[in-house]
C-alpha cells in the first residue's frame, strides 16, 4: 500500500504546533508497519540550511494556477526512514513566516495542485492520498473534479484530516476563478454560506474525513463546537471518523532526554523528585518536595480555558499550599493576570512569558501536575508528553483530552478530569488532585501508571492502516 501524506508542515523541516509533530511522527509509523508512505510539503525559507543541504534536486514543472503557470521544484530527502518531497517557489514560500499572508490562499490553491502535479515526476503513484487541514482541503476537491480520470491517476483515494475545524480556509467568491480554475458547476462543492470555504470542499470530495480523536469526530457535529460546518458533517457522518493522536516516545523520553535536569524512568524513578527540585530553583520558588507543583504549558488565551483559570486561581492560591510554574503567551489580559498573581503570590507562582521547547520539557519533568482545562481540545498533546515524564494531567473533558486521560477518583484512572465548563469544578478538580497528592502511596502509583502509559503512535498507525485497507479494497 502506497501512501502521499500532504501536509503543510512537518518535523524535522519545520513546525508552528502540533500539525508538525504530526507530520513528523505519522508517517514514520506507518512506514514502520510496511505502509510505503511518503511526505509531500512546501519548502520554506526558515527551513535550516543544515536541513536543505540533505536535499536532493528531483526536477521542476509548472504547475497551474486557474489561467497562469507557475515554476515548482521538487527535492527529495529522507527522515526517520521515510522519504519528504519538498516543493519549491520562492514567490509563494520564501516568507518570514508559514501562515497569515495575504494570500494564502493562492498559496496553498498552488500547493494542493502542486501536490498532484508531481505524481508522474516522484516514481510513486499512491493508492492513498491523506491531506491534512485547510492548507491541502483542495486537494481531494481537485482530483475529483480535474484529474481522476486522467492516466496515471486511477482508482485513488482520498483522506481529509481535520486537525483543527476553527481554521477552515475562508474567502471571497473570486476566488474561483482566478485562483482555483473550477468549472462553474463544480462551485457548490465549495460554497458555504456566502463564501468560498476550502474545508467543507475536502470534506464533500474526501472519501473518508478523520479528525484527532475519536470525541471530537463527535463535536464538530454540535454547533458549539463545528465553527459553522455542523450540518455538513452531519450530512457527510457516514464517512467521518476520529483516530487519537500519539506523540514521538523517542523525542519525548525521561530516560534519555539531554533537555531536562536529571533522567529517570518507569523502573527508576528518584530522578523525577530532582528534576521537581530543579525546576522550583529555575523559577525561584521555595524548593520544597511536599508542596504540590502544577504546570503550565500553553497558549494564555480563553479557548485554552484560561479565563477559568482567572476565575477559580486567586481562592487556589490563596486558600492551598500549592506552587504554579507557568510559560506561554498569549491575550494581555491573562499575561496581566498572571503578573498580577505572581506579584501577589511570588511563593507560589512563577511565570515566564513566550515558548521555549526544552523549558516545557522541563516543566513535564518537574511538575507533579499538569493543567489544561481547554474550552476544546481537538486532541492536545501536551497531556501525554507531561505524562510521559510521569506529570498528572489535570483537564476538561473534551476532544482528545477526554479520550486520553480517565479521572482516578476510582483508583483506576491516569489523571484528573471535570466535565462542565465552569471555574466551580475546576477548582473542584484542583482541590481533588490536591488531596490526591497528599497520599503518598497513591499518587506513587498514580505516576508508575503514569510513566507505563502508551503514549505512542502504535496504536494511531494501525488504526490508520485499517482505514486504508477499507478504502482500498
Amino acid at each position: 500500500m502506497k501512501v502521499l501524506y500532504a501536509i503543510s508542515e512537518a518535523l524535522p523541516f519545520i513546525a508552528s504546533g502540533g500539525l508538525g509533530d504530526v507530520g513528523g511522527s505519522l508517517p514514520q509509523a506507518l512506514q514502520k508497519r510496511r505502509v510505503g508512505c511518503r511526505v509531500v510539503m512546501p519548502l520554506y525559507k526558515d527551513i535550516s540550511p543544515a536541513l536543505r543541504d540533505t536535499m536532493k534536486f528531483i526536477t521542476h514543472i509548472t504547475v497551474p494556477v486557474a489561467w497562469r503557470n507557475q515554476y515548482c521544484g521538487i527535492y527529495q530527502a529522507k527522515s526517520g526512514g521515510v522519504t519528504y518531497f519538498l516543493l519549491d517557489n520562492e514567490y509563494y514560500f520564501k516568507r518570514d513566516s508559514l501562515y497569515g499572508h495575504y494570500d494564502d490562499a493562492e498559496r496553498f490553491a498552488f500547493f494542493s495542485r502542486a501536490v498532484l502535479e508531481i505524481i508522474p515526476y516522484i516514481n510513486f503513484k499512491p493508492d492513498i492520498i491523506h491531506c491534512n487541514d485547510w492548507q491541502t482541503a483542495l486537494v481531494p476537491v481537485f482530483y475529483s473534479t480535474l484529474y481522476a480520470g486522467l492516466e496515471g491517476y486511477e482508482n485513488i483515494k482520498t483522506v481529509f484530516t481535520i486537525h483543527n475545524i476553527q481554521y477552515q480556509g475562508v474567502y471571497g467568491h473570486e476566488l474561483l476563478h482566478d485562483i482555483l480554475g473550477l468549472p462553474v458547476e463544480k462551485a457548490s462543492l465549495l460554497e458555504y454560506k456566502g463564501a468560498i470555504n476550502f474545508m467543507k470542499g475536502g470534506i464533500e470530495c474526501a472519501d473518508k474525513v478523520t479528525t484527532v480523536s475519536p470525541t471530537y469526530a463527535n463535536e464538530i457535529m454540535d454547533p458549539w463546537y463545528s465553527h459553522g460546518l455542523d450540518s455538513i458533517l452531519r450530512e457527510r457522518a457516514f464517512k467521518l471518523m476520529g483516530i487519537l493522536n500519539g506523540i514521538d516516545t523517542v523525542l519525548y523520553d525521561p530516560a534519555g532526554d539531554k533537555d531536562i535536569f536529571h533522567n529517570f524512568s518507569a523502573e527508576k524513578s528518584a530522578g523525577k523528585a530532582k528534576n521537581k527540585a530543579a525546576l522550583q530553583k529555575l523559577f525561584e520558588l521555595p524548593v520544597k518536595a511536599d508542596i504540590p507543583l502544577f504546570g503550565i504549558v500553553s497558549r494564555l488565551v480563553a479557548h485554552k480555558g484560561f479565563d477559568l483559570v482567572k476565575a477559580m486561581l486567586p481562592e487556589l492560591l490563596t486558600t492551598t499550599d500549592v506552587q504554579f510554574v507557568v510559560l506561554g503567551t498569549g491575550d494581555s489580559e491573562f499575561e496581566h493576570f498572571f503578573k498580577e498573581m505572581v506579584f501577589k503570590y511570588p511563593d507560589k507562582i512563577s511565570l515566564r512569558l513566550g515558548f521555549v521547547p526544552d523549558l516545557a520539557k522541563k516543566i513535564y519533568a518537574g511538575a507533579d501536575m499538569f493543567l489544561m482545562p481547554s474550552k476544546s481540545e481537538p486532541c492536545g498533546l501536551a497531556q501525554m508528553m507531561a505524562r510521559r515524564y510521569g506529570t498528572i494531567p489535570l483537564v476538561r473533558e473534551t476532544g482528545g483530552l477526554k479520550d486520553s486521560v480517565t479521572d482516578s477518583g476510582d483508583g483506576l484512572g491516569n489523571g484528573f478530569s471535570f466535565k462542565g465548563y465552569n471555574a466551580g469544578e475546576l477548582l473542584n478538580m484542583c482541590l481533588r488532585a490536591i488531596e490526591g497528592y497528599g497520599n503518598k502511596k497513591g499518587w506513587a502509583t498514580l505516576v508508575s501508571r503514569a510513566l507505563n502509559c502508551e503514549n505512542s503512535w502504535a496504536v494511531s498507525a494501525t488504526q490508520y492502516i485499517k482505514m486504508y485497507k477499507e478504502l482500498t479494497g
